[in-house]
C-alpha cells in the first residue's frame, strides 16, 4: 500500500507539472534511458463529472482534453501518464520518468531532482492562490430593523 500511496503522488506531481518545469528538471539529470513506447502519446476526451455543492446528484460538467502514454523500459518496467492537454511529449516524458521511479536505482536521484521540487512549485503555487482567494472574500450578512414588529 505504501509504495501505491507514494506512485499515485509522484504520478500527481507529474501531471500536475508545467512542461517547462519538467523539462528543466529533467534536462538537469542529463539521463538518457533506453525505452520503448508501448502506447506513443495520443489525445482523447474524457468526460468531467461533478455533483451540485459536493453532494448531490452526479451531472456531466463538460469534457476535458487528456493526453496519455505507455513506456517500457529495457528491464520490463512500465511507466504510465495521463495529462490534461495536448503535450505529447510532456506525456511521454511523464511516462518514462514513472517507470525509472520503480527502478531502485533511479528513484533516489528522481525523487530528489524532479519529484520533490515540482511538488514544492505545485505547494507554493497552491498557497499563492489561496491568498488571492482570501484577500477578495466578502462576508455577508444582514441587518435586523427593528420596526417590523
Amino acid at each position: 500500500m505504501k509504495q501505491q500511496n507514494a506512485r499515485q503522488r509522484w504520478l500527481s506531481v507529474l501531471a500536475h507539472s508545467s512542461a517547462a518545469q519538467l523539462e528543466a528538471h529533467w534536462q538537469a539529470l542529463n539521463l538518457h534511458p533506453s525505452f520503448t513506447l508501448i502506447r506513443p502519446a495520443e489525445t482523447g476526451l474524457t468526460r468531467l463529472q461533478a455533483r451540485m455543492g459536493a453532494t448531490g446528484n452526479r451531472f456531466i460538467m463538460g469534457d476535458a482534453t487528456v493526453t496519455r502514454a505507455v513506456v517500457q523500459l529495457d528491464d520490463g518496467s512500465l511507466g504510465y501518464s495521463y495529462l490534461l492537454g495536448r503535450d505529447k511529449a510532456q506525456a511521454e516524458r511523464c511516462a518514462l520518468i514513472d517507470a525509472l521511479l520503480q527502478q531502485t536505482e533511479f528513484n533516489a536521484l528522481l525523487q530528489e531532482k524532479v519529484i520533490v521540487p515540482l511538488a514544492a512549485l505545485r505547494d507554493e503555487q497552491r498557497q499563492l492562490r489561496a491568498r488571492e482567494i482570501a484577500s477578495s472574500k466578502v462576508d455577508f450578512f444582514t441587518l435586523v430593523r427593528g420596526d417590523n414588529q
